[in-house]
């Protein structure tokens, strides 16, 4: 069993930052993908930002230049620097990884940007 803790929720501004982190606990062999996910209220959850093995990234094109992912393999961690929020980046962000033959999710951490 995998345990995720996310981190970094807050109530910003708009135009502020904040830093989600992600740390991965349990009976873990390798890590694929790790990435950030998010929901606002009455829409479906979607991607945010993923970073595989090899450190190739993907972003949603309404965060790309915003938003950078990160991880630390050798501690199972991954972050997501968030710069320029927007109240429009308001939502609950799940932490996401994907084994080879397991996904798992993080409970999630609110972020509330205020205009």
């Amino acid at each position: 069993q995998v345990q995720l803790v996310e981190s970094g929720g807050d109530l910003v501004q708009a135009g502020e930052s904040l830093k989600l982190s992600c740390a991965a606990s349990g009976i873990i062999l390798i890590i694929n993908t790790m990435g950030w996910y998010r929901q606002a209220p009455g829409k479906e959850r979607e991607l945010v930002a993923d970073i595989d093995l090899g450190g190739s990234t993907k972003y949603a094109d309404s965060v790309n230049g915003r938003f950078t992912i990160s991880r630390d393999n050798a501690k199972n961690t991954v972050t997501l620097q968030m710069n320029s929020l927007k109240p429009e980046d308001t939502a609950v962000y799940y932490c996401n990884v994907k084994l080879r033959f397991a996904t798992y999710w993080g409970r999630g951490t609110q972020v509330t940007v205020s205009s």
